[in-house]
């Protein structure tokens, strides 16, 4: 590693935190908080129709522990994008546009989550659940459809959430992508 990883700046904590640490922690409390959302206008998807689609009893616990395990995985798969050398020097390109150049880096990290948080939007509950449901014999996708529509929201949610505390946890500004891909 480079002498500059040790520098401390106004993003994270000096690199202490690796991204694959980083990205989990964001995924869960992402999800975490995507969770409360749904819980809170409707309790039964966490505690029943979370956990009746891996074929379990419902529980209130075991739908929580499969949200904050979906967020964590994701969020693994959030930091892995983002901190490889394209995304990343997409990320810290100086830009001319005042509005863009003034959110700074953490920022860019938040909206790189919620883009995030739509591309899984679109890409799991849309498309990969109603196959998924099929396969281990769920029943009827069409609830769950319409539950992956009205959850854009909360995925939106979910990778705001991920992206702010991605960009808090994990140090990248002094860094080169090489520096951050070691850790």
């Amino acid at each position: 590693m480079s002498a500059n990883t040790d520098t401390t700046s106004g993003f994270g904590v000096g690199g202490r935190i690796g991204w694959p640490i980083g990205g989990a922690i964001g995924g869960a409390v992402g999800a975490a908080a995507f969770g409360l959302l749904v819980w809170f206008f409707s309790p039964d998807v966490i505690e029943a129709t979370i956990p009746t689609a891996y074929g379990l009893e419902a529980a209130g616990a075991t739908g929580w522990a499969i949200q904050i395990a979906h967020g964590a995985v994701l969020g693994l798969v959030f930091a892995f994008v983002v901190t490889r050398q394209a995304v990343l020097g997409l990320l810290r390109t100086d830009v001319e546009t005042d509005a863009i150049a003034r959110t700074g880096l953490t920022g860019r990290f938040v909206a790189a989550g919620l883009v995030f948080g739509f591309a899984v939007w679109a890409i799991l509950p849309m498309l990969i659940l109603p196959v998924w449901l099929n396969a281990v014999g769920a029943g009827e996708t069409t609830q769950f459809s319409a539950l992956a529509t009205n959850g854009l929201v909360g995925h939106l949610l979910f990778g705001t959430v991920l992206g702010a505390v991605f960009a808090l946890l994990v140090d990248v500004t002094n860094r080169t992508s090489q520096d951050v891909l070691e850790e």
